[in-house]
Formats: C-alpha cells, sequence, structure tokens
C-alpha cells in the first residue's frame, strides 16, 4: 500500500542531539512499513525547531546589526533540510541493518495556500522567542512584525495559519514513491507559498496534519496515520469516565470536534486532517496510533480507524 506518515513532534525532541536520538524510534517505525513491502512518505513537524532557528537570527541580529533578520519562509526551509538530514540518515541506518536498500530522499516541500485566507486577517501562531514589551514595539514598527503577549511569558512574533490547497512537488514526490523510494516531504506542513504569475514565500505556519491530509489526497494513498503519544483517540481524556475508540465514524468524530472533546492546539487538528481525508479519498483509511504501533495500526491491531 501507499502510505503517508505524519510524524508528531514526540518524535523529534527540542534540540538536535535530543532529535538525533529520537528519530532513531521514528526510523524504526517506517522501517516496519517498508519491510512489510509498503510505499511510505513520510511528514514530519518542526514547530519548535523553526523557532530555534528564527530566534538565533533574530539574537544574532541583536548583537551584530549587519547580520540580517531572516525570513519565515527561509526557516522553514532550513528547518526542512535539518530535520530531513536527520530522518533521512536514520532510515537509512534502520533499512540497511535490515538488508533493505530502499533510497530515501528528503524534498523541501512549498505548499500552496490562499491569499485570500482569512487567516491572514487575524495572525495567531506565536513562534520563536519571548521579547520584552519594550523589544517587542521595535521589531514591530521596524519591521511590521505583529507581536503578542503569550500567557504573559513575553511578546512573541505571531503569523497565519492559513489552510493548505496544494503542494507544488506532489509529482516529484508520486514518481519517487513509485520507484519504492522512502520519501520525506512537506516537513513542518510546508514552506508557505501564493501562487500567481511567480511563487512567492508568505510569513505563515501551515498545520503539520492539515499539509499531511492534503499531500496523502493528493497521492492518493491507501493509508494516512498519524503518530503520536497516545494509543488511541478518546473522549473525557484523562477522567474517570474517559473512553477510547479502536474505530470512530466521520460522524462520530464530527459531534465529539463540536463537543469540543478534543484538544484544541492537539488532538483535535489531527481529527479534523484524518476526517478530511477520508472524505476526499473513500476508499482510502485514516489512522491515528502511537509511534511505535506503527506496523500493527496498519495492520488494524492497534490505534483508532477514523472510517
Amino acid at each position: 500500500m501507499k502510505i503517508l506518515v505524519a510524524l508528531g513532534g514526540n518524535a523529534l525532541g527540542n534540540q538536535p542531539s535530543e532529535q538525533i536520538e529520537l528519530v532513531k524510534h521514528a526510523a524504526n517505525s517506517v522501517a516496519d512499513l517498508v519491510e512489510q513491502g509498503h510505499h511510505v512518505v513520510v511528514v514530519h513537524g518542526n514547530g519548535p525547531q523553526v523557532g530555534m532557528i528564527q530566534s538565533a537570527f533574530d539574537t544574532a541580529h541583536g548583537v551584530h546589526e549587519h547580520m540580517p533578520l531572516m525570513p519565515l519562509p527561509e526557516c522553514g526551509a532550513m528547518s526542512q533540510g535539518y530535520i530531513g538530514y536527520h530522518l533521512q540518515n536514520a532510515i537509512y541506518n534502520a533499512l540497511q541493518a535490515r538488508h533493505l536498500n530502499n533510497e530515501v530522499a528528503t524534498i523541501v516541500t512549498q505548499t500552496v495556500v490562499d491569499a485570500q485566507d482569512p487567516a491572514f486577517l487575524n495572525p495567531s501562531k506565536p513562534i520563536g522567542r519571548f521579547y520584552t514589551k519594550e523589544e517587542a514595539d521595535v521589531l514591530s514598527k521596524t519591521y511590521n512584525m505583529p507581536f503578542v503577549d503569550d500567557s504573559g511569558r513575553g511578546y512573541r512574533y505571531v503569523v497565519a495559519s492559513p489552510k493548505p490547497i496544494d503542494i507544488i512537488e506532489k509529482n516529484i514526490i508520486k514518481d519517487l514513491l513509485d520507484r519504492h523510494y522512502v520519501v520525506i516531504a512537506a516537513g513542518g506542513g510546508g514552506i508557505p507559498v501564493i501562487k500567481g504569475d511567480t511563487l512567492k514565500g508568505v510569513a505563515a505556519v501551515i498545520d503539520k496534519d492539515f499539509s499531511s491530509a492534503k499531500l496523502a489526497e493528493l497521492i492518493k494513498a491507501d493509508v494516512f496515520i498519524i503518530l503520536t503519544a497516545v494509543k488511541r483517540v478518546s473522549v473525557n481524556f484523562r477522567k474517570p469516565n474517559e473512553l477510547e475508540f479502536s474505530k470512530l465514524s466521520v460522524k462520530e468524530a464530527k459531534q465529539y470536534i463540536d463537543d469540543q472533546q478534543f484538544g484544541k492546539g492537539s488532538m483535535e487538528p489531527k481529527i479534523v486532517a484524518a476526517v478530511s481525508f477520508v472524505e476526499s479519498n473513500k476508499n482510502g483509511q485514516a489512522i491515528i496510533a502511537s509511534l511505535e504501533d506503527a506496523a500493527l495500526a496498519v495492520k488494524g491491531q492497534a490505534g483508532t480507524i477514523i472510517y
């Protein structure tokens, strides 16, 4: 089968040294699927990493004015490169250990968004480091960067989070999958671009789960699996009446979303993305499972199937 795997932040950690160790677990899960004969594309998050990169340039600019502030699309591209390298290296090693000769490739991926997306009128996604109010005011006036008070911890730069509508490199990804390559793509949701006479990068962050669902739709994946920190989807999470699901219909999922049963910044985007994929591909299957259960989940023996 053609499988798109979306890796949650728990698979990457918060710093390069931690990430190198953690991606080995993700690599083994991917290798399990390849060993079963599946064609696999991997999408990963980049929240801490893209913020770390931008903060480094912000700090350098504060120390040496000749050091530029790095635009967000370029920060996203850098994160795709170095996270992709770690994953590519770890997956290659995991495959070689099993005497599997599949090639592994990372594709710097551009995700098309609508310039008229309402999200651009209401930037809401905090990224990067914390600033004092005085520092934020200066940056806001100098570079026209919006800032918000983030839970009283300081001021952070906020960007829009528009919905993905296309993936520029989708045909490259399809071709590599057909050649049995393991493909790492759309890292961090992809670099947001607006499509006109030319492609133009924009300062935004696309939800990784939504981009994963869009890419799974475009490549006609058989299975879209979101790997996260929990074994199964549940309602009344961590309450005495918590209820886990091995299967969850689209209708039920939508009702639980309306009932606000899923965390806005955690499980809800995953459920919405899974529903989106299933509705776009009636023959496809969406699964939410833990990282270590990837191979079992594809066999229907773990995780939660959205149908």
